[in-house]
């Protein structure tokens, strides 16, 4: 990965991070342990479906702005193919409470995505490579 994409990937995690604590306590607080544990699952989930989505587009990003854009879509169908199996499997579970693992998951993708974006316009990426010709003149 490149320094660009570590800042980005922390400046994402840290505050979700930080965020599903709070989910992670107030689901506690509502649901007991099952709760807790619920949101728990729904952080980790998160976590882990994003982290290999940005390392996946950081990697395809070194080989061409095409195939950066193919791991992006293909990472996101995944994620959000593999979150409906998810959903689908665990709505009758009773070792947790499903519903914390909902609202955890919703809650900390929206922080994660604001980190992203906030890390994204953050970095000073150059838009133009700066060894090219240029466009000729006449």
């Amino acid at each position: 990965m490149q320094a660009n994409d570590v800042r980005v990937l922390k400046g994402a995690a840290i505050p979700t991070a930080a965020v599903g604590a709070v989910v992670i306590g107030a689901a506690a607080l509502l649901a007991g342990g099952a709760g807790a544990l619920g949101a728990a699952i729904g952080l980790a989930t998160v976590a882990v479906f994003f982290t290999v989505g940005l390392v996946a587009v950081s990697y395809a990003s070194r080989v061409s702005p095409a195939v950066m854009m193919v791991a992006a879509v293909t990472t996101y169908a995944v994620k959000v193919l593999v979150i409906m199996a998810l959903l689908r499997a665990f709505e009758d579970a009773t070792a947790f409470e499903p519903v914390a693992f909902g609202w955890s998951a919703i809650v900390c993708t929206v922080v994660w995505t604001a980190g992203e974006m906030r890390g994204f316009v953050k970095t000073k990426m150059l838009y133009v490579d700066p060894g090219s010709p240029g466009p000729r003149a006449g």
